[in-house]
């Protein structure tokens, strides 16, 4: 299974994708609150996926994007959206994110998310 990197500045939503994601067997090997932090650790622990908030503070989803697909072209990145943000999520395909997943969390989809992409 799969090391996995939180990146979410929402305790809960942290708390639930960690939840989530072990109990289908993958681990999660660290959490930030924002986005600098995520870049940090993404350099820090060289994850296999990445789950990335859109809004956060200090630094937002989009710009740690680039911060991370900068250090490793092929990271894999799931961005977290709340319902509305349809024109951020675009963006953040068309910069390389893997992926994404809405809020409120479904645990069927998260899962079904993150195995497709490291099968």
């Amino acid at each position: 299974m799969a090391n996995i990197l939180i990146v979410d500045d929402s305790r809960t939503s942290r708390k639930i994708l960690r939840e989530v994601l072990e109990g289908a067997g993958h681990t999660v090997v660290g959490e930030a609150s924002n986005g600098e932090e995520g870049i940090a650790l993404y350099k820090e622990l060289k994850p296999d996926l990445v789950t990335l908030d859109i809004t956060m503070p200090v630094m937002n989803g989009l710009e740690a994007l680039e911060g991370i697909r900068n250090e490793d072209k092929e990271a894999k990145i799931v961005m977290i959206t709340a319902a509305g943000q349809k024109e951020k999520m675009v963006k953040a395909i068309k910069e390389g994110a893997s992926d994404f997943i809405t809020k409120p969390f479904e645990a069927g989809i998260i899962i079904e998310t993150v195995n497709n992409l490291v099968k």
